[in-house]
């Protein structure tokens, strides 16, 4: 039996500016966030610090890639903000 990982997709919510959201994918929540709090990542730099708004995880990369580009996708940001 191999090793199991699982995936995650995320939505953050800036402490800061709380109309700010940032959705991402993940295989490492815990790192993924202290990325995201230490300025590491170029599109989420200027409005740290970041909270988890929601996580929701898959089985498979396939299905969480699939999934966060739908809540990427300009036409289904509203159901993210909606829903979310």
């Amino acid at each position: 039996m191999g090793d199991y990982v699982m995936c995650y997709v995320y939505i953050l919510r800036s402490e800061k500016y709380t109309g700010r959201h940032y959705t991402g994918y993940t295989t490492n929540i815990s790192k993924r966030i202290v990325k995201h709090n230490y300025g590491e990542v170029k599109s989420t730099a200027s409005y740290k610090p970041w909270v988890i708004e929601t996580l929701i995880t898959f089985e498979t990369e396939d299905k969480a890639i699939i999934f966060e580009k739908y809540l990427k996708s300009h036409s289904d940001s509203a159901f993210a903000s909606k829903h979310f």
